[in-house]
């Protein structure tokens, strides 16, 4: 995940913007998990995309739902913790 994002992978926090606004990753992009499948365009010409939530349980939905509109390069970044950590944060 670390070489995804010193790449500049498009970096996704799908939880709600209460959660987001508590705290979250430097530079990420907060499209809660229920506006994905309308924000698709969001996504689009990104070479890398990277999801994450509080759990790593909705990023793992959100994977998915892109990879069912042919997203192929999504990963699960797990927990936003996670995410700040491979930053370096």
């Amino acid at each position: 995940m670390e070489n995804l994002i010193k790449k500049g992978a498009f970096l996704v926090d799908v939880r709600t913007p209460e959660e987001f606004a508590e705290g979250h990753v430097k530079g990420s992009t907060n499209i809660p998990l229920d506006q994905v499948v309308n924000q698709l365009a969001k996504f689009k010409d990104k070479e890398h995309i990277i999801v994450f939530c509080r759990s790593g349980n909705r990023s793992g939905q959100a994977k998915m739902i892109l990879e069912q509109n042919g997203f192929k390069n999504v990963t699960n970044g797990g927990t936003w913790q996670d995410v700040n950590e491979a930053m370096g944060q």
